[in-house]
């Protein structure tokens, strides 16, 4: 399913962003040099890589539904 692989990269983005802002890699916003911004980052980062790692499964099956 294309949504899940999506929202994996959608999530992986986001979560890489707060990751850098909240170890002050990337600065200029009220979330840089925020640890907890770390924090949360690094777990929206893996359920990123879950997402990711659960549509592979599904194409690696074959499965031709879409959606």
């Amino acid at each position: 399913m294309w949504v899940r692989g999506l929202i994996g990269v959608v999530l992986c983005a986001v979560g890489t962003v707060w990751v850098l802002q909240g170890t002050k890699v990337i600065t200029g916003s009220s979330m840089s040099g925020e640890g907890r911004w770390g924090v949360i980052g690094a777990i929206v980062l893996a359920v990123g890589l879950g997402f990711l790692a659960w549509a592979v499964q599904y194409w690696r099956r074959g499965s031709t539904n879409s959606g």
